[in-house]
């Protein structure tokens, strides 16, 4: 904890040193930072969100790419995140765990690790956002593409434990940098892995400065900020305070490896999951009789919006572009920490993880979506959005919410800043150097954008993240393509020997069971006849 604080306080003393070197005010250093990185992220987004013009509404190139890939793999596997559904709860459950197996964390743990990543303002503020564009039949396209990105997440995270690393201290490393460059080798295509695995960690580590580190703690600081008195609060103007203490909690926890983060977010995940859902399913059961309806006119304008730009295709763009932003399946992250998870049995994992879009697209983003229409927030002109909206359609039936609604945005906040911690970490030392040098070198640069991000908008920065988070999909989806035939035989090899062998061992366990219990009762007829006689 001292050398995690001591770290932070040398941060903080350079970073604010360097301010006053080149005389730059506080105030000014939203502005300064713009005005250099603008020119670089405005170009880059335009390459990364190129987008075609459909019936007057704008279709990004990347979301056909990600939404193609997880069509792709819901066929080819011949719809594995439906049939695979009751076994992937049965993995979470602990059903089939095995703490022999090579790993860090259960299952549980990799989920809750992997789902902090991706449920938080994507899915509180993100389906706010599409209702407000795209109206309620977006809701559908976002469970839609949900559904299908589960299939492209259960692909990803099992080419991620296969091709994992374990290292000498028995920590692992894994994700899309080594699927890809060992993966493609296999093929005879190394220098193809070798290039879109170096391409994928370089964005991967430079991404996560932004969307992962600086959107978050920013959004966590003007939440703070509403907490504690607004205007009158002592962290109005001061958000420098709580990126420091940020900073600190992160560099204790992340010196403690995956397991400690995935100790706190296994924590973290479902108790704020727990707190939103409840909060929800009461509003919902205080307007059950409104649900039908409500439901019929998601579906009616699905189909047939109104006042939407670029009609019914405008309403599915909406839908899927937000789906993409909430599950990230595809782009890469999520293997990352999937790789750490306790198994032999890398398929196994896929089945974990093919539930992070169901509960992020599907589950939470369904029940907010349900709660601004049946509420009627949702039509207010454009007046708000994002968090904002979503806040008021909790408020006009539970006024104290947008308190509990701030605690939330702060704990997501943390623990998708956790997470992509230790995301950019194993992406930054891929390229580096694995060694306790270069990890500290990455963890003093996510800090200081820690404090940076608390104190600023800069939303430039963000834009540039953004469009480097989504490029990781690129060299991603390209080895998952590649690799699809390899990863349709393993999944038919584990289908095989663990999932239809433990049924047929249930069902001989269950006619066992039958046969004992029917010879018990046999046996006590033999007993009463015994004694009658």
């Amino acid at each position: 904890m001292i050398r995690a604080i001591l770290t932070v306080i040398t941060i903080f003393t350079v970073c604010f040193g360097a301010l006053v070197f080149f005389n730059i005010p506080l105030n000014a250093i939203d502005s300064t930072v713009n005005q250099y990185v603008s020119p670089y992220s405005d170009k880059l987004a335009n390459i990364i969100f190129y987008s075609w013009d459909i019936n007057g509404a704008k279709l990004p190139l990347i979301i056909v790419w990600l939404m193609s890939g997880a069509v792709f793999f819901t066929v080819f596997l011949k719809f594995i995140n439906i049939r695979g559904f009751k076994h992937s709860i049965d993995l979470v459950m602990g059903k089939y765990s095995d703490n022999s197996s090579s790993g860090e964390v259960s299952h549980f743990q990799a989920l809750a690790t992997a789902v902090s990543g991706t449920v938080g303002l994507g899915s509180i503020a993100g389906v706010a956002i599409a209702i407000s564009i795209g109206g309620p039949g977006a809701t559908l396209w976002m469970i839609v593409g949900g559904l299908l990105g589960m299939s492209s997440k259960f692909a990803e995270c099992t080419l991620g434990v296969k091709y994992r690393k374990i290292n000498e201290d028995g920590s692992i490393s894994g994700g899309p940098m080594y699927y890809l460059k060992q993966g493609l080798a296999k093929q005879g295509k190394a220098k193809l892995g070798t290039f879109l695995a170096f391409f994928f960690a370089i964005v991967c580590a430079i991404s996560s400065f932004g969307g992962g580190n600086m959107f978050q703690v920013n959004q966590a600081t003007s939440q703070l900020v509403y907490l504690t008195g607004g205007e009158s609060s002592i962290f109005y103007n001061n958000g420098w305070i709580f990126g420091t203490v940020l900073a600190a909690i992160l560099l204790i926890l992340i010196g403690g490896g995956i397991k400690y983060v995935a100790k706190v977010t296994e924590k973290i995940v479902p108790f704020m999951c727990g707190i939103y859902l409840l909060a929800g399913l009461a509003i919902l059961l205080l307007n059950f009789t409104q649900i039908p309806a409500t439901l019929l006119l998601i579906i009616k304008s699905a189909f047939a919006p109104k006042a939407v730009q670029g009609g019914v295709i405008g309403a599915i763009i909406i839908g899927f572009k937000r789906s993409a932003f909430s599950s990230e399946a595809g782009v890469g992250s999520a293997p990352i920490v999937h790789s750490t998870v306790k198994t032999d049995e890398p398929v196994s994992e896929g089945f974990v993880a093919l539930l992070e879009p169901f509960i992020a697209s599907v589950l939470i983003c369904t029940m907010t979506a349900l709660i601004i229409i049946i509420t009627g927030t949702y039509q207010t002109n454009g007046e708000m959005g994002g968090v904002e909206l979503t806040s008021a359609a909790f408020a006009s039936v539970l006024p104290w919410f947008p308190y509990i609604l701030g605690i939330a945005v702060i704990l997501f906040a943390l623990s998708t800043t956790i997470t992509w911690l230790y995301y950019g970490q194993k992406a930054f030392t891929y390229v580096f150097g694995e060694n306790k040098a270069t990890e500290a070198v990455y963890q003093v640069m996510f800090c200081t954008f820690i404090i940076l991000g608390s104190c600023m908008s800069l939303s430039s920065v963000v834009d540039f993240s953004d469009a480097l988070f989504f490029s990781m999909a690129i060299p991603n989806m390209i080895g998952l393509y590649l690799m699809a035939p390899e990863l349709k035989r393993d999944l038919d090899s584990y289908m095989i020997r663990i999932v239809k062998a433990g049924e047929a061992k249930a069902m001989r366990a269950k006619v066992f069971k039958q046969q004992l219990q029917d010879a018990m009762i046999e046996e006590e007829k033999q007993k009463e006849k015994q004694l009658m006689k």
